[in-house]
């Protein structure tokens, strides 16, 4: 189980983070929401240590990082081991096929059988119904196609959880819910998932949990039938401010 507490973060004078704490839930999916600039995506990339805290801890099962001392390129490795980021742009390798896009992390970093890592690809295409695409390159591809393809690519290093930073936000509505509907699936398949998104129709969706950042700081933390049912002033704002749609 994923753990954090009291992680802060400035950017120069600007305190983006204002000391969160909180669980991700194992097999769960955790839907970060807030207006913009909240320091969603920096809660986010913390995780993985795209964004290195100033202070707090993040604890991971049996691994544990204080940001108020020195820790190892091993340690922080270990931690990125067990994650996977998908991005709002899917930033395939345009020189590679989608085969090669997928099976390029579990080949020359995880040091996977090729054989073993070709056939998990083309399973994982198979699932998301684009394993036809498999010797296209991106540009042959939609946005949506590549959007899920990067999802796929998430998946193949077997990450523990997917951290996916508002992965629909470039996509028009038809392509949006191609890639909600694969989500939604992995939801429902138990996969470990926190996402920021502005998607208030997927969190009700999909979600387990739901975290509200405003102002560098947790206003809100529970499941998602507390969070939509809420008294809260401000949450009932946003709301109000955001279709379900």
């Amino acid at each position: 189980m994923l753990k954090i507490k009291d992680i802060k973060k400035s950017f120069g004078k600007k305190e983006v983070l204002k000391g969160i704490s909180t669980i991700f839930p194992e097999k769960k999916t955790t839907v970060i929401v807030g207006p913009s600039g909240s320091g969603k995506t920096t809660l986010l990339r913390s995780l993985d240590l795209l964004v290195k805290p100033d202070f707090g801890i993040i604890e991971f099962d049996d691994l544990k990082i204080n940001f108020s001392e020195p820790f190892t390129n091993k340690t922080a490795n270990a931690l990125r081991d067990k994650t996977s980021m998908v991005f709002q742009n899917w930033n395939l390798f345009p020189n590679l096929t989608i085969l090669q896009n997928i099976t390029e992390a579990p080949i020359y970093v995880q040091k996977v059988n090729k054989t073993t890592a070709n056939k998990q690809a083309h399973e994982l295409l198979t699932e998301v119904g684009l394993d036809e695409y498999a010797d296209a390159y991106p540009s042959e591809l939609s946005g949506g196609q590549q959007q899920r393809i990067s999802i796929c690519r998430a998946l193949a290093v077997k990450p523990e959880y997917i951290l996916l930073d508002e992965p629909t936000s470039a996509l028009d509505p038809e392509m949006e819910t191609q890639v909600l509907e694969m989500l939604e699936r992995l939801s429902d398949q138990g996969q470990s998932m926190i996402m920021v998104t502005h998607n208030m129709q997927f969190a009700k969706n999909a979600a387990d949990k739901i975290l509200f950042i405003e102002n560098g700081k947790a206003d809100f933390d529970g499941t998602k039938d507390e969070f939509f049912s809420t008294s809260s002033p401000r949450v009932k704002e946003f709301l109000h401010g955001i279709s379900l749609n």
